[in-house]
């Protein structure tokens, strides 16, 4: 090779890649990259339609449903004991039977409604002598039992004040008829009669109180609680069913007798 002449370069060889089709890629670059590479206009998305709110809705549900009153109730009763002052395994109380919406008899204590114009203790004489037909002095209090129902678009809250009583005269008798059956039980099978967990710890409570006033007399008994007579009337909720018979059942549940 003759020094005018220049030398060629030599041609690398290498593997073939594989050729892709002609695209808009590859026509913008004959000289149009600049116009090709423009973006697309976009396309608006359609809008969905609105939904309400939950809580809108919820407020709006809220509203349309009908708020309950609410009042408070309250009643006393007793649980009156024959042979107070004798040995205990000859004790009795007296219990009256409500029949439930399932046929079963239900155990409790009798009470009621206080009504104007009495006080606690007064109710408690009263209604033990109307759904027993027993009399009876009261000789302290048991303790309180309180609750919640719904009844004739009402919510109600039950307070209901036990007192314990020496029995003083009178005769078993069913003649109420919110009552289907009264007993003299033996003071031990109280826990096993009664229907309610709340009147099974009163008449636990029923039973210290006897015990202290055999050992140590009447002056031992703690004082009963103030209780002034009731200026204004107050609702009477009767939620009971009625059998054919006439005769009033108690409820089914709950954690006493709606008395």
């Amino acid at each position: 090779m003759s020094d005018g002449e220049q030398a060629k370069p030599r041609r690398r060889r290498g593997r073939r890649r594989g050729r892709r089709a002609a695209g808009p890629a590859q026509s913008a670059s004959n000289g149009a990259a600049d116009t090709a590479a423009e973006p697309a206009p976009a396309v608006p998305k359609p809008e969905r339609p609105s939904r309400p709110a939950a809580k809108d809705s919820n407020k709006g549900n809220r509203r349309q449903r009908p708020r309950l009153r609410t009042v408070h109730e309250t009643s006393a009763g007793g649980l009156v004991i024959d042979g107070i002052d004798g040995p205990q395994e000859e004790q009795t109380a007296a219990l009256i039977g409500r029949i439930d919406r399932r046929g079963r008899m239900l155990w409790s204590l009798p009470k009621g409604h206080i009504e104007q114009g009495e006080t606690a203790e007064q109710t408690a004489i009263r209604e033990v002598a109307e759904e027993t037909g027993i009399q009876g002095t009261v000789l302290a209090a048991l303790g309180s039992i309180d609750y919640w129902f719904v009844t004739e678009g009402r919510r109600v809250h039950k307070t209901v004040h036990h007192y314990l009583l020496r029995f003083s005269g009178g005769e078993l008798s069913d003649e109420d008829v919110e009552v289907a059956e009264v007993a003299w039980v033996p003071l031990h099978e109280l826990p096993s009669r009664l229907a309610y967990a709340d009147e099974r710890r009163l008449a636990e409570v029923a039973g210290e109180l006897i015990n202290k006033l055999q050992s140590d007399g009447p002056s031992a008994l703690p004082p009963l609680p103030p209780s002034a007579p009731r200026r204004r009337p107050q609702t009477h909720s009767r939620t009971r069913n009625h059998r054919p018979d006439g005769s009033a059942a108690g409820r089914a549940g709950g954690r006493g007798p709606q008395q």
